[in-house]
């Protein structure tokens, strides 16, 4: 055996991608960003599009990078969010480019949905929260729209499907993000071909499920050539980002609730089977893929999006705070006491961020900001409270008792927030790392190559790789 191996891991998000080496040997390993690049949606013709195209160029043009360095590469993962996909044809080709979540042509859809196949049957079925860009509504909305892409298509693949797909020539559907469509069943972990065909739509397109840690392939020989790299394997990870972040929480044992915090924040459990019941159904809590079979149980939250929007107010106003100020500033304001619902339909997108929360505020009788710094402590505060919550459900919830929770992602870097976060639940808090989602992208990959076991031997090897800050409640 080799003593070093390298995986690449292609972690791609709605505004930017990027692209991670990691390199492995003797049991531990590192990693570095070796190329990024901006990824966008595109308006043609009144409708929001994914440039795939543009992303797979990117890609090429990094995988060159590291052929002209001459580093060779044990094999590539690719992530990204879920519930998109590409139409593709029967001979192979690409319908046009996949349209975007954010496209509102979904919007009432549910609705429609829901007069062929009820919400309480679609929801026992696939344990998926209610969201208007789920995979089942934007294909039923193509559909009404008379979709040439859709009418032609012998398969649909989700992103990162279709993405390996353009470096392999080989098709697959991987697991996690199969899992987010809308369309899977949650006990049989298959597509429940049934649900396509009662809205009148080709259920041949779906394909059969993969789990995550298969090989799909290796990159097509012109590939292989033009970018000097060979003929290097593609492996599904787990294919939707937040499956891959979940994968590095790096935890000792299963008695935790995770936080993977951003712009937006998901919390949840990991179980091992999913978690579908009425009262399941009326928190609007979803079933989500897991490695090695579990279930993600979570709820989407508002996180640092209210942070972000009144940023954008404040720097339009001359006041362009870095992240580090934000949070001092919120510590110099700590004892103002107003609080708001950070998921209230009303934050999803105003004009103004500052003043929806001020009139938020006022209309509850509560106090209302006299200073930005008096504003970012109500947010924090809010965010703190609300996280508490969202783990008392899911204690309820929870087969087993809840000891910790570990926050991952950008905003576990928010020490201030972590603290705050850790009095409120009354639990330790365990933040980082960071860089989750790119972690358990390349440790997949490693775990594919036989280099590790499962993924408790994926989550000691990170706690002993990255270092990690635990919050104690404080009085």
């Amino acid at each position: 055996m080799k003593d070093t191996h390298r995986f690449l891991a292609f972690d791609c998000g709605a505004t930017s991608g990027r692209a991670v080496l990691a390199s492995f040997s003797n049991g531990t390993f590192n990693m570095e960003e070796v190329y990024r690049f901006p990824n966008q949606t595109l308006e043609i013709g009144g409708k929001l599009y994914w440039n795939v195209y543009n992303i797979y160029e990117h890609f090429l043009k990094c995988l060159s990078d590291l052929g002209h360095k001459g580093i060779q590469l044990d094999s590539i993962g690719i992530d990204t969010w879920g519930v998109d996909f590409g139409c593709i044809a029967q001979d192979g080709s690409l319908l046009g480019l996949p349209r975007a979540y954010r496209d509102p042509y979904t919007d009432g859809v549910p609705q429609k949905v829901y007069e062929t196949i009820p919400l309480e049957e679609l929801y026992g079925i696939t344990g998926i929260q209610i969201m208007n860009f789920n995979t089942i509504f934007q294909l039923y909305a193509q559909k009404q729209e008379q979709s040439s892409a859709l009418s032609h298509a012998k398969h649909i693949l989700f992103m990162p499907d279709l993405l390996s797909y353009m470096l392999t020539g080989k098709i697959i559907c991987e697991y996690t993000d199969a899992s987010t469509s809308g369309m899977m069943n949650q006990q049989t972990r298959n597509f429940e071909k049934s649900l396509l065909e009662r809205l009148g739509i080709d259920a041949s397109l779906l394909l059969p499920i993969t789990q995550p840690g298969t090989q799909i392939g290796t990159l097509q020989k012109h590939i292989a050539q033009t970018t000097g790299l060979g003929e290097v394997p593609v492996v599904a990870v787990a294919g939707h980002d937040t499956a891959s972040a979940i994968a590095a929480v790096p935890a000792a044992n299963g008695q935790f609730a995770y936080l993977s915090s951003g712009t937006w924040s998901l919390m949840g459990i990991e179980t091992p089977q999913p978690v579908i019941n009425e009262k399941s159904a009326k928190l609007n809590f979803t079933n989500e893929g897991g490695i090695e079979g579990t279930t993600r149980f979570l709820k989407n939250i508002t996180g640092m999006w209210l942070v972000e929007q009144c940023r954008k107010v404040w720097i339009a106003r001359g006041c362009n705070y870095t992240y580090p100020e934000m949070v001092a500033m919120a510590k110099e304001a700590e004892a103002y006491k107003g609080r708001i619902n950070p998921d209230d339909p009303r934050f999803a997108s105003p004009e103004n961020m500052e003043k929806e929360i001020q009139l938020a505020l006022a209309e509850k009788g509560l106090p209302t900001p006299q200073n930005d710094a008096e504003m970012l402590s109500c947010i924090y505060h809010s965010l703190a409270d609300r996280y508490k919550e969202i783990l008392d459900m899911l204690q309820e919830f929870a087969p087993f008792k809840i000891e910790k929770l570990h926050i991952i992602g950008g905003g576990s870097a928010n020490n201030l927030l972590n603290q705050w976060t850790a009095n409120a639940i009354e639990l330790p808090v365990v933040a980082g790392p960071v860089e989750a989602t790119a972690i358990g992208n390349v440790l997949l990959q490693a775990k594919s190559r036989g280099l590790l076991a499962d993924r408790w031997e994926i989550r000691k090897l990170i706690a002993k790789t990255f270092q990690v800050q635990t919050f104690f409640p404080e009085k």
